[in-house]
């Protein structure tokens, strides 16, 4: 399995998953230029995309889903209340296949699972891939973790989940009141603290790779986040990265 980061932050979302010949896309938060663009550039260019699913329906992480399920012709899975809040932004699209969280969908040699997250959107959904043996936990934007996170991820060969902010930079920064409120609450985002107890929770010696995502340029640094993932990860045997909003990872290959 291949793993590419094409984008993470607040600015725009977007993953892209390649195995056997078989790619999907977790998320479209970028224009589908840029989209293409950054495969390219994370060494995914050739790909052939069979589908894309969505978390949920804010701005940053479907901004261009439509567009890019055109492009490619794929079929769009999502809950029913992601569908909902993105509807406007959609458009038109090839097939829009609503899914409940706890189902699994099947992609070729690939399987797709998807779990409900903490966060205030309308039913918004994270996702455990799997693949030959190998598991990949995706969860980002959730405010609080709690015992069903845990339980998905418990197990996942590889993570990508959120490190969004420090609660030091967040309440002396200068978001708004609310706004602040809003991130530090239980269904807004992780801090670097609570995203360090829920890796904590889950990690075992099979855990190889985890990538920190969703960091917030105002409200985080990213050696705030790598320092407190690798407090509870230690450095033997983990490999720990960053994801960026402006420049995709290069691609990653988990087993």
């Amino acid at each position: 399995m291949r793993l590419a980061v094409l984008a993470s932050g607040s600015r725009g979302n977007a993953i892209a998953l390649e195995h056997d010949g078989v790619t999907i896309f977790i998320d479209a938060g970028l224009s589908c230029r840029e989209h293409s663009r950054r495969l390219s550039a994370a060494g995914m260019g050739t790909v052939s995309p069979a589908a894309l699913f969505l978390t949920h329906e804010h701005s940053d992480h479907v901004s261009g889903a439509g567009v890019v399920a055109r492009r490619w012709g794929i079929p769009v899975f999502a809950t029913p209340g992601t569908f909902r809040g993105s509807d406007r932004r959609l458009g038109r699209i090839p097939e829009a296949v609503e899914t409940e969280n706890g189902a699994t969908v099947t992609v070729g040699p690939v399987s797709v699972t998807s779990f409900s997250l903490p966060h205030d959107a309308d039913d918004p959904s994270g996702y455990v891939i799997a693949w030959n043996g190998g598991r990949l936990g995706i969860a980002t934007d959730l405010g609080s973790p709690g015992p069903l996170v845990e339980q998905m991820l418990s197990g996942c060969s590889s993570l990508v989940l959120e490190f969004n902010h420090d609660r030091d930079m967040l309440w002396s920064g200068p978001y708004p009141w609310p706004l602040k409120q809003r991130i530090d609450s239980g269904t807004g985002h992780l801090s670097n603290e609570a995203a360090a107890r829920l890796l904590e929770s889950v990690n075992h010696p099979g855990l190889g790779i985890c990538v920190l995502a969703h960091l917030s340029e105002e409200n985080n640094d990213p050696g705030l986040a790598m320092d407190a993932a690798r407090s509870v990860l230690g450095g033997e045997g983990k490999r720990i990265l960053t994801g960026r909003q402006d420049d995709p990872l290069p691609s990653l290959e988990l087993e």
